[in-house]
């Protein structure tokens, strides 16, 4: 595209994107490698395959709501369950490297926008947006991964990773500060939407991120068009 800072869409989600698109038996499915050390530092096994919160959560598409058949999937999003809001939040759920905790990511999120990398206004807008559709989803839901807890949907699978480290992209996301609210909520509400709508790979941030790095220039575009109709007709008015 023209060298460094160049770039259209987010170089490391396009590449994942090839990756997931070229070689979909490999990157796709509801299962992780889970570590089974002790408590007490003794060794079971090096490790198993189990489902994922998302993965779990897809399972119930189709099911209904309040059917017998996904009471056992659900519990473990209870306050006691595998996938726990707070578990959740912590990072001790089974998940991909780097998205499995929520508060280390906004640590992480903080710096960024301390070093004035990462825009404040694409992470929170990022976030209401995802909030905004989750909230949706729960009050018109027909199964159990709609009715999720909307706080409770955005802690889980890549949101929050993408949120901060992805939608961030300097280069790729829109430049002015009211684009950046708008392409901020905008991905994190067609995240959330792709996500639940797609049960056979239940993720969709990297989808929706992508999407709004090809709006983000026409996004910006409009809002500089808008600003300056906005003076002209102020100067005219004076």
């Amino acid at each position: 595209f023209g060298g460094t800072g160049m770039n259209l869409l987010n170089p490391a989600l396009t590449a994942r994107a090839f990756a997931f698109f070229a070689y979909p038996t490999w990157m796709s499915g509801d299962k992780v490698w889970i570590n089974t050390t002790s408590a007490d530092g003794g060794q079971l096994v090096d490790g198993y395959s189990g489902a994922t919160a998302l993965g779990d959560l897809a399972t119930t598409v189709g099911q209904g709501m309040g059917n017998p058949a996904t009471e056992t999937v659900m519990a473990q999003f209870g306050p006691e369950g595998t996938y726990s809001l707070m578990n959740a939040f912590l990072g001790l759920i089974p998940g991909s490297i780097g998205e499995t905790s929520a508060a280390l990511i906004l640590l992480g999120g903080l710096f960024l926008i301390f070093k004035g990398v990462g825009s404040w206004r694409i992470m929170l807008s990022f976030f209401i947006g995802g909030f905004v559709m989750a909230a949706i989803f729960s009050a018109f839901a027909v199964n159990e991964f709609m009715g999720l807890n909307p706080l409770h949907q955005l802690m889980l699978g890549g949101f929050m990773f993408g949120m901060v480290f992805m939608a961030t992209d300097p280069v790729s996301a829109s430049q002015t500060a009211t684009g950046k609210l708008i392409y901020g909520f905008l991905a994190g509400f067609f995240g959330i939407m792709i996500r639940v709508f797609n049960p056979a790979y239940p993720e969709g941030i990297m989808l929706a991120i992508l999407f709004m790095n090809v709006m983000a220039p026409l996004i910006d575009h409009y809002v500089v068009e808008a600003n300056v109709k906005r003076r002209a007709k102020r100067l005219a008015n004076a």
